[in-house]
């Protein structure tokens, strides 16, 4: 059984803009920012939320141990993990 699927591209760019998928970004990064101050209680961690073609968000160690942090302990890493996200190595256009 042949089935025709066209995705439709301008539907998925409204939903990926919309309220809700933002406000799951959002929360999904402060819920990653918790589980980095559950396991350095000591670490300055920040949410940062902007918008490229959608929602986004960042969660940074502001301290300059947070490297060392990560690369020891894998704190980020870690607390994205508790938070159900899958991290994956980066890897640049080719």
């Amino acid at each position: 059984m042949l089935v025709d699927f066209q995705l439709d591209t301008a539907g998925v760019r409204e939903i990926l803009r919309g309220d809700e998928v933002r406000q799951l970004i959002d929360g999904k990064a402060d819920e990653v920012a918790a589980n980095v101050r559950a396991l350095k209680p000591e670490a300055p961690v920040e949410v940062r939320k902007y918008t490229t073609d959608r929602g986004a968000a960042s969660v940074v160690v502001a301290d300059v141990r947070g490297m060392a942090w990560q690369a020891r302990d894998g704190i980020l890493t870690r607390a994205a993990g508790s938070a159900g996200l899958e991290v994956r190595a980066w890897r640049s256009a080719r």
